[in-house]
C-alpha cells in the first residue's frame, strides 16, 4: 500500500460517516503531501479547509489511519498546498522498520510533495465589479441542488470554450449563481494569469453599450466585448424589452463562440421563460449547457454557516447552527444574513449565544415570498429617522459623510430589496444620475464584507421598514 491508496481508504471510512455536503465541502482536493517517520501530512487547498479539519476531524483521520496501517501513524499536520494533477504514492512503511529515505534532490518524484507556486487572484475592474478573490470553488459548499453547476463549473475550467459552452446557470436570488460565475474567473485566472477574463452584470453591458453609442466610441466597446477569452455575465434576465443591447449581445456572442471563447451566463429563469427575449437569442443559449441551482436542504444549509462561522472565526453551538438553519431555508444571501445578525447582537451585547437568546432574535425573520411591498419614499423616511437626520438633508446636494452615507445606504437598500433599476434609484434621490447609485451599491457592498456594525445598521433598518 503507497500513500494515495492509504488516502483513499481513509476517505472511504470518512465518507461513510459524513453527509455528502460536508465530505465534498471538506475533503475534495485533499491528499497525502508528505511522510516522515511516524508522521504524516495532509495538503488542503486553503486556510479555511486547513482549520477545519484541525478543528473538528483530525482525531477521526488520524483514528482511520492507526487503524490502516497497523498503529505505525503516531502524528497527523495540514498543509496548504495545490492537489498535484497525478500525485505519486510514497510507500508505508511496515511497524517497527524505519520509513524508506527520502528521494535525492535529484529525483524527479519530489517535485510532486513541494507547494505549487499559485497566482494570486487579480482584482480585474471590468465591470461592475471586480472579480472577489473570496468567490472560489473552495469556499462553494456543494449540495444536490447546485452539484450539477458545480460539476459544469469545472468542466468549463477545465476546457474552456468546450461542450459545455455556453454554460448557462439559473435559480432563484442568493442561491450561488454569482459566486459560480467568479470562481470560475477566479480559477482560470488562478490557472493561467494572463487569460482575459470579463465578468459584468446585465445591467452593465447594457449601459456601456449605451454610452458607446451616445459617445461615438462603439468600436471601443466591440474591441473590449469581443476579445476576451471568457465572458462572464450576470443577470441576463435584466435584458428583456431591450431590443438594441440584445442585438449587440447577439453579436457579441456569435463571435465569441465562433472563436471557441467561453461564454458563461446567469439568469433568475430559464432561457425560455425569460419575457420578450428574442427566439434567437433562446436558441444561442440553450444550445451550451443549462444547469439550475435550487435552495439548499438541512445538511447544506449547515454546511454553509459552519464555513460562515469559519471565516468570520466566531464559534456556534450545533444547536444554534441547527436552528438557524431550520427557520431559514430560502436561500443562501438570507441564511448568512440570519446569522449576522445573531453574530452582530451578541457581540454589541458582549454575550455568549444561546438557543433561548437566539430564537427571539429569528423570530421576526421572514421569507422574502412574504415580506409586504415598500416604497421609496417609505425607505428614505425609515433611513432619515434611523439616523436622525432630516428627509430633505438625505435628498439634498451636500456631501458631508454623516448625510452621504446614509443615502448610500438607502440606494444599497433600493437595489436589493426592491430591485430597482440604478438610473430610478438615482432619480428617487434627488435626481441624481445612475452612476452615483451604481457606485454607491458598489461601495456599501464592499463595506459589508468586513463591516459588522454596518451589517448591524441595515438589518435593523430592513426590520423597522418591513414593521412599517
Amino acid at each position: 500500500m503507497n500513500t494515495n491508496e492509504l488516502w483513499q481508504a481513509v476517505l472511504g471510512e470518512l465518507e461513510l460517516s459524513l453527509s455528502k455536503a460536508n465530505f465534498t465541502t471538506w475533503f475534495k482536493n485533499t491528499f497525502i503531501s508528505d511522510l516522515e517517520e511516524h508522521a504524516i501530512t495532509i495538503g488542503v487547498p486553503n486556510m479555511f479547509t486547513k482549520a477545519w479539519l484541525e478543528k473538528k476531524y483530525t482525531k477521526e483521520i488520524l483514528r482511520s489511519l492507526q487503524e490502516l496501517t497497523k498503529n505505525s501513524i503516531k502524528q497527523l499536520s495540514y498543509r496548504v498546498q495545490s492537489r498535484p494533477t497525478n500525485p505519486q504514492g510514497m510507500p508505508l512503511f511496515e511497524k517497527g522498520t524505519n520509513p524508506e529515505p527520502s528521494p535525492s534532490p535529484s529525483n524527479q518524484q519530489a517535485s510532486y510533495y513541494q507547494p505549487q507556486q499559485t497566482h494570486e487572484v487579480k482584482e480585474i475592474r471590468t465591470g461592475e465589479f471586480s472579480l472577489n478573490g473570496k468567490y472560489c470553488f473552495e469556499t462553494f459548499i456543494v449540495g444536490k441542488q447546485n452539484e450539477l453547476a458545480h460539476a459544469a463549473a469545472q468542466a468549463v475550467c477545465a476546457q474552456p470554450g468546450g461542450i459545455y459552452n455556453p454554460l448557462f446557470i439559473y435559480g432563484g436570488v442568493g442561491l450561488g449563481k454569482t459566486h459560480i460565475l467568479q470562481a470560475i474567473g477566479n480559477e482560470l485566472i488562478r490557472k493561467n494569469a494572463n487569460t482575459k477574463i470579463l465578468y459584468v452584470t446585465c445591467e452593465r453591458f447594457t449601459n456601456d453599450f449605451i454610452g458607446a453609442l451616445r459617445s461615438n466610441r462603439i468600436v471601443e466597446f466591440k474591441n473590449r466585448y469581443r476579445t476576451v477569452d471568457v465572458l462572464l455575465v450576470d443577470d441576463i434576465q435584466f435584458i428583456t424589452g431591450k431590443e438594441g443591447t440584445q442585438e449587440e449581445f447577439f453579436h457579441t456572442f456569435n463571435q465569441l463562440y465562433q472563436n471557441n471563447k467561453q461564454i458563461v451566463i446567469s439568469s433568475d429563469r430559464p432561457p425560455k421563460t425569460i419575457p420578450a427575449l428574442e427566439d434567437r437569442l433562446v436558441s444561442r443559449f440553450e444550445c451550451g449547457m443549462l444547469a439550475d441551482v435550487g435552495s439548499p436542504d438541512f445538511e447544506t444549509r449547515c454546511a454553509i454557516l459552519d464555513t460562515k462561522c469559519l471565516e468570520k472565526q466566531y464559534s456556534l453551538e450545533r444547536d444554534i447552527l441547527h436552528h438557524i438553519a431550520t427557520v431559514v431555508q430560502t436561500n443562501v444571501r438570507e441564511l448568512e444574513g440570519a446569522l449576522n445578525k445573531v453574530i452582530a447582537f451578541h457581540q454589541f451585547k458582549n454575550t455568549r449565544p444561546t438557543l433561548e437568546s437566539v430564537k427571539p432574535i429569528l423570530s421576526s425573520f421572514q421569507p422574502t415570498s412574504t415580506k409586504k411591498n415598500i416604497t421609496p419614499k417609505q425607505l428614505i423616511i425609515t433611513v432619515a429617522n434611523y439616523f436622525d437626520i432630516h428627509m430633505d438633508d438625505l435628498l439634498g446636494k451636500s456631501r458631508q459623510k454623516r448625510l452621504a452615507f446614509p443615502r448610500q445606504i438607502v440606494m444599497y437598500i433600493m437595489r436589493e430589496e426592491m430591485k430597482a433599476s440604478y438610473p430610478s434609484i438615482g432619480m428617487e434621490l434627488g435626481g441624481r444620475d445612475h452612476t452615483t447609485a451604481m457606485h454607491a451599491y458598489d461601495k456599501i457592498m464592499t463595506c459589508l464584507l468586513e463591516d459588522e456594525k454596518l451589517q448591524h445598521d441595515i438589518e435593523l433598518i430592513k426590520q423597522k421598514l418591513y414593521a412599517l
